[in-house]
């Protein structure tokens, strides 16, 4: 099949059953909004499993469908342009599940793959922390090994996405004594729903609490739940995150062009296109996302089962995540007045949440700072500051 027809065959699949009670997940679920039809979304979740639809990139051998790379970048774009809903399984499909088939156990992989690539199991990210989240190499989250060989935890992260949804949660934690930064860390996998956690959600500015505080007392995880060895929790980390900019990131700026879009129809609904300098904010905007598309595709031209991370992916927190934040000011501009109240206008409170959401888009993931240091260091070979 080449690619043109299996991007009809995605588009028919999303036009014959994003419809029904499913209808009105269209454009829902993204961020600053991932609060939207939780329950609805999981079931969603199945759908899109029993289709064929999860683990498009995965080994034949872990239940995936082993496509390459420029159908698993088609099936994104058309899902995104169909109107399909954010994904609640994103972090176990595309980070979880990666992780575990380059460096997991066989026992691990058969005991995680199933749950994640038929939408019974989802998963959080337990890295951030009150006082480390930039700089994850600062965290002080502990755990340590009971005499029957069970990993108990003590500590708290945060901004934990979607965690009061999910069944399991990796977390890095600092297992040996005394050590700090990137040595003496172990990556675990916890059970969410036990004793010893308690989930507390963070209130934002969209109204919405997709975010968390997760509180670790004494919670206990199996001792083969561990990716690596002990004191191997920073390499295990890392390899996760080359994997966060893998291809479904070009997804989600498929979503980006939803929201611009959105953007141009208020404008013309309301008068503000005729301004020429709005006209030109939006020309800059549209210029900018093909950009950002472009080096999306020279950053995914290698194989993205890889845990090393492109060059170009260095840049590419940085220079999505401003251009979002400009698209949030935009869309404001464009609101003119009207945005300063609650609109029961569906577009207009869209956009209320793109410019809310997105003034953090420079801050989670790793600081405007800090991606400008790691592209320092990492790209261009200065010195460490």
């Amino acid at each position: 099949m080449n690619e043109q027809e299996f991007r009809q065959e995605v588009a028919d699949w999303m036009e014959t059953h994003l419809v029904g009670r499913f209808a009105c997940l269209k454009h829902r679920g993204g961020p600053g909004d991932e609060e939207a039809f939780p329950a609805l979304r999981k079931e969603w979740e199945q759908e899109l499993a029993a289709g064929g639809w999860v683990g498009l990139g995965w080994p034949k051998e872990h239940g995936g469908r082993d496509l390459p790379l420029a159908l698993q970048l088609a099936f994104h774009e058309e899902y995104v342009r169909a109107g399909g809903p954010g994904r609640i399984g994103h972090i176990g499909e595309t980070l979880m599940a990666p992780t575990l088939i380059a460096l997991g156990t066989p026992a691990q992989q058969a005991r995680f793959l199933p749950g994640i690539r038929e939408g019974r199991e989802y998963w959080a990210q337990g890295y951030s922390e009150p006082g480390a989240g930039s700089d994850l190499a600062a965290i002080t989250t502990r755990c340590w090994q009971e005499e029957d060989g069970r990993w108990r935890l003590q500590g708290q992260k945060v901004w934990t996405s979607l965690a009061h949804e999910s069944e399991w949660i990796f977390v890095v934690a600092r297992s040996t004594p005394g050590s700090v930064g990137r040595e003496g860390l172990s990556f675990l996998l916890v059970p969410l729903h036990q004793p010893g956690i308690e989930i507390h959600p963070i209130r934002q500015l969209t109204g919405e609490a997709e975010f968390n505080s997760v509180f670790f007392d004494g919670a206990v995880t199996e001792a083969d739940c561990i990716v690596g060895k002990p004191g191997e929790g920073w390499k295990v980390a890392m390899a996760l995150l080359g994997f966060e900019r893998g291809v479904s990131t070009l997804g989600q700026q498929m979503h980006f062009i939803h929201e611009l879009q959105l953007v141009i129809d208020v404008a013309r609904a309301n008068g503000a296109a005729r301004d020429p300098a709005i006209r030109q904010r939006i020309a800059d905007a549209w210029v900018g996302l093909q950009g950002l598309r472009y080096n999306g595709l020279r950053m995914l031209e290698e194989d993205t089962s890889s845990t090393k991370v492109r060059p170009e992916a260095l840049i590419y927190k940085y220079a999505w995540s401003n251009w979002h934040r400009e698209l949030g000011q935009l869309a404001m501009d464009v609101i003119g007045v009207a945005g300063d109240v609650r609109s029961d206008d569906d577009a207009v409170r869209r956009l209320q949440q793109v410019f809310f959401f997105s003034r953090a888009d420079t801050i989670y993931a790793g600081t405007n700072e800090i991606q400008l240091n790691i592209i320092a260091e990492r790209g261009l070979g200065m010195p460490r500051g």
